[in-house]
């Protein structure tokens, strides 16, 4: 059966690629690097336009076609008028608002979700969504991003960790399994609570938490059995989501052991070990899955998928080996390689897609 390219998305695919491209020349700036300045507010728009601008557009349109509702669009437009609105400086406030729309949007999509197929990993995705919600909302009240990232990254970690559940099924994990599991989302959604009174008790239980759950996946996650699977798509993807978790893991034991961090090398490190290393990997994982749910066409891997795989994390560990031991250029090139990685990232899967829609065209 032929499948055709879904022309529909990708006006919003591409605002979520360039709300990532803005977020990442943001980033650079950040890090140091003497580029030109692209708006008066890109480099502190680096974490609203990662988090609500490329991966809000990217996680509710892939809601959206599943579930084959026009109005689950909306709050991915939403999310792409509110990157454009603050990245032009235009008017803080609307941005922020308009993101906060999204994220309400992406809330309702959830409880569509989780009332047609109620069920831990349905309920743990909701949980995610309403920390993105939560997150928007005190961002709109003039908190600090030190104050919110935390309720942004449960967003990524919890929509992450209720898909990994959901294909979980397959290895019939045990009723303690689920029971644990449970405990450890109980613990991560009270390290939210805590935040706003001591933002250390807060920041360690988070970490606790996040280095649990990547334990956890060890006996749980079937990327681990799949290693080395003969089919060489399904080793690659195993491969992603298995270092994924290394990351969230050393991320979670960041935040134990350090506590909260408001800026600085460790701050830098604490956050990226799970925003690139857990965040990204996971998207480079199952990017060969979602795309062609997305966009109707299939992704033709290639082995050369490793080098954006293979850069991204050797790239992260020069970042968080330069934070600790205070070098700064280190952080800075880490920092770069990672963009790197992600730009190559970008260039395969297009290529692989413009290469598919083209064999399709030529077989039919």
């Amino acid at each position: 059966m032929q499948k055709r390219l879904n022309k529909a998305v990708i006006p919003l695919l591409v605002f979520a690629v360039m709300a990532l491209l803005f977020a990442m020349w943001g980033g650079l700036m950040r890090l140091g690097w003497r580029i030109p300045a692209l708006s008066s507010s890109l480099a502190l728009a680096h974490g609203p336009l990662m988090i609500s601008g490329f991966l809000g557009i990217l996680i509710t349109v892939e809601r959206a076609v599943a579930l084959k509702q026009r109005w689950m669009y909306a709050p991915a437009v939403f999310a792409a008028i509110g990157w454009v609105v603050i990245l032009t400086g235009w008017n803080a406030v609307l941005g922020a608002a308009l993101m906060l729309l999204a994220s309400a949007g992406g809330v309702v999509i959830l409880m569509v979700i989780t009332r047609r197929e109620p069920a831990l990993y349905t309920g743990t995705m909701l949980l995610g969504s309403l920390a993105w919600l939560v997150g928007n909302i005190l961002w709109l009240m003039g908190w600090q991003i030190y104050q919110v990232v935390f309720f942004w990254q449960a967003f990524l970690v919890l929509t992450i960790a209720g898909e990994r559940l959901e294909l979980s099924r397959v290895l019939r994990p045990t009723e303690d399994s689920m029971r644990l599991f449970a405990v450890i989302l109980i613990a991560y959604l009270l390290s939210l609570v805590a935040f706003p009174f001591n933002l250390q008790v807060g920041s360690r239980l988070n970490g606790g938490a996040l280095l649990a759950l990547a334990l956890w996946s060890f006996r749980n996650d079937i990327a681990w059995r799949n290693l080395r699977h003969s089919l060489p798509l399904t080793r690659y993807i195993a491969w992603c989501l298995a270092l994924g978790f290394v990351w969230l893991g050393i991320g979670g034991a960041l935040g134990l052991g350090f506590g909260a961090q408001v800026a600085g090398p460790r701050y830098d490190a604490a956050l990226h070990t799970v925003f690139v290393g857990f965040v990204i990997s996971m998207i480079f994982g199952h990017a060969p899955i979602i795309f062609p749910a997305v966009l109707g066409v299939p992704i033709l891997f290639r082995p050369a998928f490793y080098f954006h795989l293979i850069l991204l994390h050797v790239s992260l560990a020069i970042r968080v080996i330069g934070d600790f031991i205070n070098i700064h250029p280190m952080r800075m090139w880490g920092g770069l390689l990672n963009e790197a990685a992600i730009l190559l990232f970008l260039a395969m899967t297009v290529s692989s897609v413009i290469g598919s829609v083209r064999r399709s065209a030529s077989s039919s």
